[in-house]
Protein backbone atom coordinates (compact mmCIF):
# COMPACT_ATOMS: atom_id res chain seq x y z
CA UNK A 1 0.00 0.00 0.00
CA UNK A 2 2.66 2.28 0.84
CA UNK A 3 4.77 1.53 -2.30
CA UNK A 4 1.56 2.75 -4.37
CA UNK A 5 1.08 5.79 -2.29
CA UNK A 6 4.81 6.53 -3.27
CA UNK A 7 4.35 5.66 -6.98
CA UNK A 8 1.29 8.22 -7.05
CA UNK A 9 3.09 10.68 -5.07
CA UNK A 10 6.39 10.22 -7.67
CA UNK A 11 3.91 10.59 -11.02
CA UNK A 12 2.14 13.78 -9.42
CA UNK A 13 5.27 15.43 -9.05
CA UNK A 14 6.86 14.16 -12.32
CA UNK A 15 3.76 15.52 -13.95
CA UNK A 16 4.00 19.06 -12.35
CA UNK A 17 7.57 19.03 -13.23
CA UNK A 18 7.13 18.86 -16.48
CA UNK A 19 4.01 21.28 -16.56
CA UNK A 20 6.47 24.00 -15.13
CA UNK A 21 9.03 23.30 -17.50
CA UNK A 22 6.51 23.93 -20.26
CA UNK A 23 5.03 26.79 -18.68
CA UNK A 24 8.54 28.69 -18.03
CA UNK A 25 9.20 27.56 -21.86
CA UNK A 26 5.89 29.48 -23.28
CA UNK A 27 6.24 32.26 -21.24
CA UNK A 28 9.61 32.87 -21.90
CA UNK A 29 9.47 32.06 -25.56
CA UNK A 30 10.81 35.41 -27.68
CA UNK A 31 8.33 37.49 -29.78
CA UNK A 32 7.59 36.13 -33.36
CA UNK A 33 5.43 39.05 -34.59
CA UNK A 34 5.86 40.82 -37.55
CA UNK A 35 6.46 44.43 -38.21
CA UNK A 36 3.27 44.62 -39.31
CA UNK A 37 1.49 42.64 -36.52
CA UNK A 38 3.23 45.33 -33.98
CA UNK A 39 1.92 48.15 -35.70
CA UNK A 40 -1.66 46.36 -36.31
CA UNK A 41 -1.44 46.01 -32.42
CA UNK A 42 -0.46 49.26 -31.61
CA UNK A 43 -2.99 50.83 -33.26
CA UNK A 44 -6.12 48.73 -31.86
CA UNK A 45 -4.05 49.94 -28.15
CA UNK A 46 -4.25 53.58 -29.21
CA UNK A 47 -7.61 53.75 -27.51
CA UNK A 48 -6.09 53.19 -23.86
CA UNK A 49 -3.37 55.44 -24.27
CA UNK A 50 -0.39 56.16 -26.02
CA UNK A 51 2.14 54.48 -23.89
CA UNK A 52 -0.20 51.27 -24.18
CA UNK A 53 0.28 51.64 -27.60
CA UNK A 54 4.19 52.41 -27.70
CA UNK A 55 4.97 48.79 -25.36
CA UNK A 56 3.01 46.96 -28.78
CA UNK A 57 5.79 47.73 -30.77
CA UNK A 58 8.03 46.13 -28.46
CA UNK A 59 10.05 42.73 -28.21
CA UNK A 60 8.23 41.29 -25.32
CA UNK A 61 7.92 37.79 -23.99
CA UNK A 62 4.49 36.45 -23.54
CA UNK A 63 5.75 36.39 -19.57
CA UNK A 64 5.86 40.31 -19.96
CA UNK A 65 2.81 41.35 -21.67
CA UNK A 66 0.93 38.76 -18.85
CA UNK A 67 2.69 40.64 -16.32
CA UNK A 68 1.75 44.21 -18.20
CA UNK A 69 -1.63 43.27 -18.27
CA UNK A 70 -1.49 42.14 -14.41
CA UNK A 71 -0.17 45.70 -14.08
CA UNK A 72 -2.69 47.49 -16.62
CA UNK A 73 -5.29 45.70 -14.24
CA UNK A 74 -4.43 46.73 -11.39
CA UNK A 75 -4.12 50.90 -12.34
CA UNK A 76 -7.67 50.50 -13.69
CA UNK A 77 -9.19 48.89 -10.21
CA UNK A 78 -7.24 51.76 -8.58
CA UNK A 79 -8.87 54.28 -11.09
CA UNK A 80 -12.02 52.59 -10.75
CA UNK A 81 -11.93 52.94 -7.12
CA UNK A 82 -10.16 56.49 -6.97
CA UNK A 83 -7.92 55.29 -5.18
Amino acid sequence: MAQQSQNKFLMTAGLVAIIALISIYVLNAPDKRTAGQKIGDAIDELPNGVDKAARQLEDRTPGEKLRDAAKDAGDDVRKATNQ
